[in-house]
C-alpha cells in the first residue's frame, strides 16, 4: 500500500492539515447543539452527533493510536479491527456528553498527529496485518484516517441536510 509515502510533500501537508482540522470542524458543526439535538438521529443515520464524536474519539485512540504504536514497536503485528457499531452500542454513546466527546477526539487526534510527525523515513515502512484489511504499513495510517474522516463528513452532511 504505502499510500502516504507515495504522495508529493505538498499533498502530505494538505492531508496533515485536513486531519488536524477535523476536531475544529466537528466543534463548529456540533458545539452549539443542545443535549437533545446532539442525540437526534435523522434521515436513517446510524449515528447521532454525540455518537459520531464518541465513535471518532474511540477509534482515534483505540484504533488508529494503538495501530500506530504497535506498528512502530512490534515486528509485523496482527492488528484487530475496530467494530464501531458494536462499541457504540456497548458504550451507549447516546448517553454521553457531546462536549466530552469533542474534547476526547481532539486530544486523541492531536496525540496521533504528534506521534506521526516524529516518525523517521524508515518507520513509515513498518508493517503488519490488519483484520479485514490485510497488509498495512504505518504510512497507510494517515490515509486511512483521512478516508474515515471523509466518510463521517458525508454522514454529518446528510444529518445536517435532514435537519434543515
Amino acid at each position: 500500500m504505502m499510500q502516504y509515502t507515495r504522495l508529493a510533500e505538498s499533498d502530505r501537508a494538505q492531508l496533515r492539515a485536513a486531519l488536524a482540522r477535523m476536531p475544529a470542524e466537528l466543534s463548529a458543526l456540533f458545539g452549539a447543539l443542545s443535549a437533545v439535538d446532539a442525540r437526534e438521529r435523522l434521515a436513517g443515520q446510524a449515528f447521532s452527533p454525540v455518537e459520531q464524536v464518541w465513535h471518532l474519539a474511540d477509534l482515534e485512540h483505540e484504533g488508529f493510536g494503538r495501530r500506530i504504536e504497535r506498528l512502530l514497536h512490534e515486528e509485523h503485528p496482527a492488528l484487530a479491527d475496530f467494530d464501531g457499531d458494536a462499541i457504540a452500542a456497548e458504550r451507549d454513546y447516546r448517553r454521553r456528553s457531546l462536549r466530552d466527546g469533542l474534547a476526547a477526539f481532539a486530544a486523541a487526534r492531536a496525540a496521533n498527529l504528534a506521534r506521526l510527525a516524529q516518525l523517521s523515513s524508515a518507520d513509515w515502512a513498518r508493517s503488519g496485518t490488519q483484520a479485514g484489511v490485510g497488509e498495512v504499513a504505518l504510512c497507510d495510517i494517515p490515509v486511512f484516517m483521512n478516508q474515515h474522516d471523509a466518510a463521517h463528513r458525508a454522514e454529518i452532511d446528510a444529518w445536517q441536510a435532514a435537519r434543515a
